[in-house]
């Protein structure tokens, strides 16, 4: 890729959005699909099911036709392993993979590469049900034989792969990975365990790639908070060192170098529960490390050594008082994310795919059948600068993707807090009429793509009906 007119953005950097199949797709139960995990999730009372979502499933060719107007060229999405194999395990059903096939080459038609996530949070439930999910090796290897399907399947359309989304999230959320942890004897160790299956999922996906798809990228994935010290105290410095571990660099380490750092294995020794390796694992990781690194990030927090608790597995995290907060109490940081971007760059130098930033808000359509969401274009141009500052430091970024590009259901169930650059009619419970409306946010993301990046202004005007 090559710089033009003297924009530190290369032409060929990707630029679009991002989301999941189960947050948009619908159609839960439609096309032979089986269900998953967050199908059987309890809805709180007044919040949003899934199993409309925004219709993406049979509105995608509309939604495609907007992105493009936009300007994208590249979309995340996931596959839904429960469409794929009913049950995870089986046959697989051709109906699903015949849906991908239809997305794919609607996105390759109208300019826009898949970026493609492989598990994002989805199980499908009888796996959770009949092996308590990634708690088993069983499942590990049915996750091996999905992901394999998919690559012979798909190889030729994307080039782009990411194994597990937010796959930090392992050790402290392991339900995302179907793992009921209730009444164990030593939870920490199985927390650990399943951290160390999906590392090897992870492993055997990124093997199967490079083995039937040349060419083909795999990343892995964490949702990158950046975290400073709470104050200028030497045990605030090193209580935030020893949480930025756990949080983030234990997974890129992994990623990156195909080995265990000695900071997590020091203190599991010590305890007594390393996880069990079985033959074969420790050089399967150092053998298929990844092409590129991707993250999420949303927010940064303080350490403070006073609110630690050795009890905790990652403690003393604590709001920055320095930053004004969205409504769900998320500190808007954007100078954080060229701190992170610089840190993983020197820590790693691999090329990193930023594959999701973005604001949720309440919003309302005015008069004119529009947002007026200059708070969104004011957030997403601010971290593009950092972007920008970070690759003239010397930093490979080599696309960027907001998360949400029309509005979709939040992971914990809330439609309201909404995130795209168009609007979808629906409320929580009230599906209306799902029509779509740009906000304005869709022409300046418009007048981002096109400049390459080099025009931030807010150039947008009411649009009128």
């Amino acid at each position: 890729m090559e710089k033009t007119n003297g924009n530190i953005i290369p032409e060929g950097f990707l630029w679009g959005g991002a989301v999941t199949s189960f947050q948009t797709e619908g159609a839960w139960n439609e096309g032979g699909k089986g269900p998953s995990i967050v199908d059987a999730r309890p809805v709180k009372e007044g919040q949003s099911d899934w199993t409309t979502a925004v219709d993406f499933y049979h509105r995608y060719k509309e939604d495609i036709a907007l992105f493009k107007e936009m300007g994208f060229n590249a979309y995340r999405t996931s596959i839904s392993w429960s469409r794929i194999f009913p049950d995870g395990e089986g046959e697989a059903n051709e109906e699903g993979l015949k849906f991908y096939d239809d997305l794919f080459d609607e996105m390759l038609a109208n300019g826009i590469q898949p970026v493609i996530t492989l598990y994002h949070f989805d199980l499908p439930l009888a796996l959770q049900k009949k092996y308590n999910g990634f708690a088993s090796r069983e499942v590990v290897d049915l996750f091996g034989r999905y992901a394999r399907t998919v690559f012979k399947r798909y190889g030729e359309k994307v080039k782009y792969w990411l194994t597990f989304n937010e796959q930090n999230l392992v050790l402290t959320n392991p339900d995302f990975w179907g793992v009921d942890i209730k009444g164990v004897e030593n939870e920490e160790a199985l927390r650990y365990q399943v951290t160390h299956h999906a590392f090897v999922a992870h492993a055997k996906a990124v093997k199967s790639l490079h083995e039937l798809v040349p060419g083909g990228q795999m990343a892995g994935m964490v949702t990158y908070m950046t975290t400073y010290p709470n104050t200028c105290k030497p045990e605030d410095a090193i209580a935030n060192l020893k949480a930025k571990e756990l949080l983030a660099d234990f997974y890129f380490d992994v990623f990156a170098h195909g080995e265990y750092p000695t900071y997590v294995t020091s203190n599991l020794k010590k305890k007594g529960i390393m996880p069990v390796f079985e033959e074969g694992d420790a050089e399967l990781l150092k053998e298929n490390t990844v092409d590129y690194l991707s993250i999420s990030y949303y927010q940064s927090q303080t350490v403070s050594a006073e609110k630690t608790d050795e009890k905790r597995l990652i403690s003393g995290v604590t709001p920055n008082p320095n930053l004004e907060t969205n409504e769900w109490g998320w500190a808007i940081d954007p100078i954080g994310l060229r701190v992170c971007l610089k840190d993983m760059y020197a820590r790693y130098r691999l090329p990193i795919f930023i594959t999701e930033n973005g604001i949720g808000v309440r919003e309302e359509l005015n008069e004119n059948n529009t947002v007026e969401d200059d708070y969104r274009i004011e957030y997403l141009s601010e971290h593009i600068k950092q972007v920008k500052l970070a690759m003239e430091e010397g930093v490979d970024v080599f696309g960027y993707l907001t998360w949400g590009s029309t509005d979709i259901i939040s992971s914990g169930g809330q439609f309201e807090k909404r995130y795209g650059f168009v609007y979808v009619n629906r409320g929580e419970i009230d599906l209306r009429d799902l029509k779509r409306y740009k906000k304005q946010s869709f022409d300046w993301f418009k007048q981002v793509i096109e400049s390459n990046g080099a025009d931030l202004e807010n150039k947008t005007s009411v649009t009128v009906k």
